[in-house]
């Protein structure tokens, strides 16, 4: 419910024209306009709080287990536009910078589960951890108030950037490339 609520809440920005992100407003007419950066805010430095959550084979992963890589972090669903629209340029960066320290994780908030994400993912074929979120892991993460919300994550396990809708690819590419 407190998930609903968040997601609800950034709806309701991006009617306002506050966030550019949930598939309205201007992105799906232009890929050159730009989410929002934050700079990381005070509880937000530091490390990324840890989590524990399955793929859908299963297979548990943890923000542990990327110790030492460049993560770039996506929460996303199905249901945003942004989001499809990024999700390729994840799939390149994964393959392109997988050797030399990175990963992409994705984390689902959609609601309806693997359900509704499992064909999408099917259709998709990410080379990279899809998982499914909760409630915990987006308050966890510091109240994911909009999709998509993307961090970057350095080697030692913190934040150093959070960027909400969507930004554009050569930007993420040099937030990578400064980092690896």
């Amino acid at each position: 419910m407190k998930l609903r609520l968040l997601l609800l809440s950034g709806l309701l920005a991006i009617a306002l024209g506050t966030l550019s992100c949930g598939g309205a407003g201007p992105i799906a007419a232009s890929l050159g306009d730009t989410g929002t950066v934050e700079a990381a805010e005070p509880g937000e430095t530091g490390p990324a709080p840890e989590f524990v959550l399955q793929d859908a084979d299963g297979k548990e992963h943890k923000m542990s287990d990327y110790k030492g890589r460049v993560v770039l972090l996506n929460f996303w669903a199905t249901w945003c536009g942004p989001c499809k629209i990024e999700m390729p340029w994840f799939i390149e960066f994964q393959r392109k910078y997988k050797d030399q320290g990175f990963s992409v994780v994705a984390v689902s908030l959609d609601e309806e589960g693997w359900d509704i994400v499992r064909p999408f993912l099917d259709d998709l074929k990410p080379n990279f951890p899809v998982l499914l979120g909760n409630d915990e892991m987006a308050t966890d993460f510091g109240e994911i108030m909009a999709l998509p919300t993307t961090l970057i994550i350095d080697k030692e396990g913190n934040i150093t950037a959070r960027h909400m809708g969507l930004i554009s690819k050569d930007d993420y590419e040099a937030e990578i490339e400064e980092l690896l």
